[in-house]
């Protein structure tokens, strides 16, 4: 009998209820790993040690990309899974999809020039603005 209190071993592999959604929220999370690991590098480059978050309008913009980022994961997140739940799996991980690339445009605008995030930013304001009226029409269907 094998031993496996956490199931990592013996667990069922490939039945995730939403694999599309789930396979984007992951890159999602490689993405915030990202910027994150930026902010380490930029704390040690600008030396602005923790738990201080001011510095160089070179490190301000580093780490307004991942603290922007958090923010708007925390209203990206949820809609997106409520929408694969209400709507369809392929409609939320593509939305989601287009979500992360809003966030690479704006984290690559802002770390050149803060005004270049703009377009990144709307990006991903469309997409939970969608990901919300799908969610809200799934939701209210369903009752």
């Amino acid at each position: 009998m094998m031993v496996d209190p956490w199931n990592v071993f013996t667990a069922n592999f490939g039945s995730v209820a939403k694999p599309y959604t789930a396979f984007v929220t992951l890159l999602d999370m490689v993405m915030f790993f990202g910027v994150s690991f930026k902010v380490a590098l930029a704390r040690k480059k600008y030396k602005v040690e923790a738990p201080h978050t001011d510095g160089p309008v070179e490190f301000l913009r580093i780490f307004r990309t991942q603290a922007n980022t958090v923010e708007q994961m925390v209203q990206h997140l949820p809609l997106l899974w409520i929408a694969a739940f209400a709507m369809d799996d392929v409609f939320a991980a593509s939305f989601g999809a287009v979500w992360l690339l809003g966030r690479i445009l704006y984290a690559r605008g802002y770390y050149r020039k803060a005004k270049s995030r703009t377009k990144g930013f709307f990006v991903g304001l469309f997409v939970n603005v969608v990901l919300l009226l799908g969610a809200l029409a799934g939701t209210i269907a369903s009752f």
